[in-house]
């Protein structure tokens, strides 16, 4: 026996991720946490975008999830080279520091 949950509470739930992402975003000043407020943000667009595919039985919301694992990959990819860089010249991994970088 399958338990059917409703749209609307799926829908629910990727809104208040989405705005927990969002408020670490504008909140934290260190580029860790605005990275993980990131990824938070796109699993929660990812979660609206399967519960749509599941309301309407087509697989268009799965085919959107799998470009938003995609985007996030290469999203931690280009990351993982800025942090190293504010790290190893400032020794912080403050986002204000990175108004200093240049060429």
């Amino acid at each position: 026996m399958a338990i059917s949950v409703p749209v609307e509470h799926v829908l629910y739930v990727a809104a208040l991720l989405f705005l927990m992402g969002l408020a670490g975003v504008l909140a934290r000043r260190n580029v860790m946490f605005l990275l993980m407020s990131l990824e938070v943000m796109m699993n929660a667009a990812g979660l609206a975008f399967i519960a749509a595919g599941a309301k309407w039985g087509q697989p268009d919301g799965q085919i959107m999830f799998m470009l938003i694992l995609a985007l996030a990959a290469a999203e931690v990819a280009v990351a993982l080279g800025l942090v190293l860089q504010l790290s190893r010249r400032y020794g912080t991994l403050d986002v204000d520091s990175a108004s200093e970088l240049s060429g």
